[in-house]
């Protein structure tokens, strides 16, 4: 962040969702990723337990679910206490719903302190709608972020919460007209809870189309192993149902898929699952991001969209989650009552299951870090965690204690008048997100937070000028520009920065230097992407990668293992993105058909197989075209001013076979 400007002032973002609350929800583990050390001090780490033990008081009694939980859970981190739950009387309307509960730690002003932390790092667990200590209260909702609001005297230390920490949990609201079935309570009903909160682990299922309304079109396995789901075909329009209760960790676009939704669950055993439903047209989704559904829930309707041949549903099963590195494993077993395989993760690892942050794939960032950019990854849909990991690389390299000649400080390379200055939320981009009571460039997870605040605010500002028509590319790309020069010099420029020569000789490569990492940071599959089988041959592979893209515009510089970029590829964009995905991330070719010459062994033309490069136009520095081979003379290729497509193999090509 050498050269950005200073962002102030109101920024007008209408709608804007800077999920701030994840900041404090999403979970800490007991341990980070192979690294045996807490992620926070044990006194606030979230909770990580399913439901805790029944503590017999008699605050228990009439208590809703996230109150019961928590109650339970405070005792069981701090000990028995003086507590209050129900009480019938109108002037305490959250207590006589049993929707709150009081701790009551008198003069121990640390015990309350502690009680308050705990709550906080576990608020999606609990569902937490405020908390209430020194006449203060805290509400983890993206209008009020994380501050603390005071609260006005109410004539006595006991009504002014001097002595006592109140927690009033918010009341459940089912995302769309379907009600949740009364059966779900975790009140009357064991299950494990989701670290990330809002998951209970009862095991229930059933078939995401009613019976007679579908016939499955396509098996597990099919197309020489690559079709990692069951496709059921129905009429357009027909409904689709979560097949169990979970979160939804994505709804959206997909490449591939068109769009889909996939759901973080967890079985009766305690083992982490998605479901995942795609080709539904964007208008036939009927569930964000973040919301809870039941099993049965009403979710989408059948479409026809991306790879699709007919109106049906693309349904899987992924044992170990969908963003978070699971494997597909054949559906029709579990929804016949079969239990899931175990998945090859660690139970107790953070590896971002149940959030959006899971696409960065376990052990890429130093393990101490990988919980802050899996929280600062949930904030916007635009700001991805790899991609701000990549972004963390090309700023800092991880390393702590850094200042550019700039004065840039920190992990995220802020310039301290940025990391102050306000954000949409009306707080600086920099907050005490740690917890340790000081926001500070130099503590890991307040920089990591505020990258991904001030990442998002760009984004959405950009978002905005987009669609005004002031410019034009790809956001993610021009949100890093932005973070670079200075959203000013996107802006002016009407997108890439192009106005001095530091544009081109610094934030431009900035630029590509992040895209080109940030696949190297994300879990494969995350995005819906094809998920390759390592017990498959790599070159028809490389086909069943590249026709996920069928149909996708040229676009001159677009594209490379991160996929389409500026929302297309050019020729060696599409090539680089197709043996990516079919290599599991193993294979990174170069950004120009003459680099991607020099890969691999050349094969005789007549002897090319499925899956091997085809290059022509040649040069004095080597080819300007490249495809992939397909067989029978055709090639999948990025057509300039057209669109990926299979075509004809062009005059006097020759092919090359990478990785085998």
């Amino acid at each position: 962040m050498k050269a950005k400007a200073l962002i102030v002032g109101a920024v007008g973002l209408a709608g804007m969702v800077l999920l701030l609350l994840l900041v404090i929800i999403l979970p800490s583990s007991e341990e980070t990723c192979g690294a045996g050390t807490p992620v926070v001090p044990s006194t606030t780490q979230a909770l990580t337990e399913p439901n805790c033990p029944a503590t017999g008081a008699a605050a228990e009694a009439g208590l809703q679910d996230g109150a019961l939980r928590a109650l339970r859970c405070v005792v069981a981190r701090f000990g028995m206490m003086d507590m209050r739950g129900v009480v019938a009387d109108d002037a305490y309307p959250d207590h006589r719903e049993g929707r709150a509960v009081e701790f009551i730690v008198g003069n121990d002003q640390a015990k309350g302190d502690a009680i308050v932390a705990f709550l906080q790092q576990s608020a999606a667990n609990f569902h937490i709608d405020y908390v209430m200590w020194k006449q203060r209260s805290w509400t983890p909702d993206a209008a009020n972020g994380t501050q603390w609001t005071p609260m006005e005297d109410r004539g006595d230390p006991v009504r002014n919460h001097m002595d006592r920490v109140q927690v009033t949990i918010k009341s459940v609201v089912a995302t769309s007209t379907v009600s949740a079935p009364p059966e779900v309570s975790l009140a009357s009903m064991p299950g494990a809870v989701n670290e990330a909160g809002k998951l209970t682990g009862v095991g229930r299922r059933q078939y995401p189309m009613a019976a007679g309304t579908f016939t499955i079109s396509d098996v597990f396995g099919a197309r020489g192993g690559t079709h990692m789901g069951v496709d059921m075909a129905g009429a357009a329009g027909t409904p689709i149902y979560a097949a169990s209760d979970g979160l939804v960790v994505a709804s959206g676009p997909a490449s591939g898929f068109g769009d889909w939704v996939v759901i973080d669950s967890i079985d009766e055993s305690g083992k982490r699952y998605s479901t995942v439903y795609g080709h539904m047209y964007e208008s036939g989704i009927h569930v964000h991001t973040g919301d809870i559904v039941t099993m049965g829930q009403h979710i989408a309707d059948v479409g026809s969209n991306g790879e699709s041949t007919g109106p049906h549903l693309h349904f899987e099963v992924v044992p170990g989650g969908r963003l978070t590195g699971g494997k597909q494993v054949d559906p029709m077993p579990w929804l016949a009552g079969s239990a899931l395989p175990t998945a090859g993760t660690t139970p107790t690892c953070e590896n971002g299951f149940g959030t959006a942050g899971g696409n960065l794939a376990p052990g890429k960032v130093p393990p101490e870090l990988e919980i802050w950019y899996r929280r600062a990854g949930s904030l916007c849909p635009q700001i991805s965690a790899s991609l701000l990991a990549a972004q963390g690389q090309q700023e800092s390299g991880f390393h702590r204690g850094l200042t550019s000649p700039a004065g840039a400080e920190g992990l995220a390379q802020f310039l301290p008048g940025t990391a102050a200055s306000l954000a949409p939320d009306g707080q600086p981009y920099v907050i005490d997100a740690d917890g340790n009571g000081t926001a500070s460039l130099w503590d890991d997870g307040d920089a990591i937070i505020g990258q991904g605040r001030y990442m998002c605010a760009l984004a959405q500002k950009i978002q905005g000028w987009e669609n005004e028509g002031k410019v034009t590319g790809d956001v993610a790309a021009l949100s890093l520009a932005a973070y670079n020069a200075g959203e000013g010099a996107v802006l002016a420029s009407g997108g890439m920065p192009n106005q001095v020569a530091a544009h081109f000789t610094e934030t431009r490569p900035y630029v590509t230097n992040i895209l080109a990492a940030e696949a190297n940071f994300r879990s494969m599959g995350s995005e819906g992407r094809f998920q390759p089988n390592s017990s498959a041959a790599l070159g028809p592979q490389v086909v069943s990668a590249g026709e996920q893209w069928l149909g996708t515009r040229y676009v001159f510089g677009g594209g490379g293992t991160q996929g389409p970029s500026n929302g297309g590829f050019d020729e060696p964009g599409f090539t680089a993105a197709s043996v990516f995905a079919a290599s599991g991330g193993a294979i990174t070719l170069p950004g120009t058909a003459e680099q991607q010459w020099e890969q691999g062994v050349e094969i005789p033309l007549i002897k090319a197989q499925a899956g091997d490069l085809v290059f022509g136009n040649f040069g004095i520095r080597g080819p300007a075209t490249v495809g992939v081979y397909t067989g029978d003379g055709r090639m999948l290729h990025a057509e300039p001013g057209g669109v990926v497509a299979e075509v004809p193999l062009q005059n006097g090509m020759k092919a090359r076979r990478v990785g085998q």
